[in-house]
């Protein structure tokens, strides 16, 4: 799957910018995501349609080619997973909606979920250029962590992406436990590739595994991590930057290397095609072979090297990228 946004998505947004500031929004987004950095949630940093869009101009395009490639990890782990319906929390501008109904355009209904009015009044004005399901989809405002909160229709498919960031430790636990309890076949949790987006998820998997979750992405076992700080787990996705998409990010390169980490947990009812390992870091060519760090299914971290001498294994290995199941 490409992490290039779709074209409607791509040009409901350039019709958003026609006419606008772009020193402003790139102001703006600098404001908002360095208050995202400080942990904050975006009910206090998007406060206007101004702060939605600069977002959407500076981050969604790096958080849909995340979304991307885990959604479609987790479709090759879970090749029968056929999700009808969607629940995104903490959607801001329905950035992994969007996501979901490319690898799942089967999906019948989706709520999306979010304390920022100008980012669910984005999601709409976005939405309306997308599938049927993304345009008629239900937007609701709520805080994830309100003690009082109403409970959440169920979905097949739950998502949280870039959400746990922006909510206060203690209440972390309480909502990963909502959100699973709203899930129906497969929770997805994505976080920035950082040892603390690390740290949040490693936290979320032992909640999950102890819930009676099956992990169905990124690790090929329901063991202790074998990682050892400062080391930590975290994959990379490469996407390409527009003009406006340089500006608003104040870059000169044309691309952007997008670190995230993410957990795929399912339920009983949803088949895992179980794999050995994961590749944990971009491979390492030489002339006599290649080296790749791996994490395999007995729960070790292992160093592998592949001869070139032995063409079946070689022949596979070259092909393995960071990030990518054997």
């Amino acid at each position: 799957m490409s992490p290039d946004l779709p074209g409607p998505l791509r040009g409901a947004i350039e019709a958003r910018l026609e006419g606008v500031s772009r020193r402003d929004l790139a102001e703006r987004a600098a404001r908002v995501s360095a208050a995202y950095r400080g942990g904050a949630g975006s009910a206090g940093v998007v406060l206007t349609p101004d702060d939605a869009l600069a977002y959407a101009l500076a981050r969604l395009p790096a958080t849909y080619a995340a979304d991307m490639a885990v959604f479609s990890a987790l479709a090759e782990a879970c090749p029968d997973f056929a999700p009808a319906t969607l629940l995104d929390a903490g959607a801001g501008p329905g950035t992994a909606s969007w996501a979901a109904l490319e690898v799942w355009p089967q999906i019948e209904a989706a709520l999306l979920l979010d304390e920022s009015g100008p980012f669910l009044d984005l999601a709409r004005i976005l939405g309306e250029a997308g599938p049927p399901v993304l345009a008629g989809a239900e937007r609701r405002r709520a805080n994830l962590t309100a003690a009082q909160a109403e409970a959440w229709p169920r979905a097949e498919l739950v998502v949280a992406s870039y959400v746990l960031a922006e909510i206060p430790l203690p209440a972390q636990g309480a909502l990963v436990d909502r959100l699973w309890a709203a899930c129906e076949g497969v929770l997805v949790l994505v976080e920035p590739g950082t040892p603390a987006g690390y740290q949040r998820i490693l936290a979320a998997r032992t909640q999950l595994i102890e819930a009676g979750a099956r992990l169905a992405g990124p690790c090929p076992h329901a063991q202790a991590c074998p990682l050892i700080a400062p080391d930590w787990c975290h994959f990379v996705q490469r996407l390409p930057r527009s003009r406006d998409h340089r500006l608003a990010k104040g870059a000169d390169a044309p691309f952007e290397d997008e670190k995230f980490i993410w957990l795929a947990a399912a339920r009983d009812t949803v088949a895992i095609t179980p794999f050995e390992a994961r590749v944990l870091a971009p491979p390492r060519q030489a002339k006599p072979g290649i080296d790749l760090k791996l994490c395999v299914e007995t729960g070790a971290l292992e160093q592998r090297f592949v001869a070139r001498r032995n063409k079946p294994a070689y022949a596979v290995a070259r092909r393995l990228d960071w990030g990518d199941a054997i």
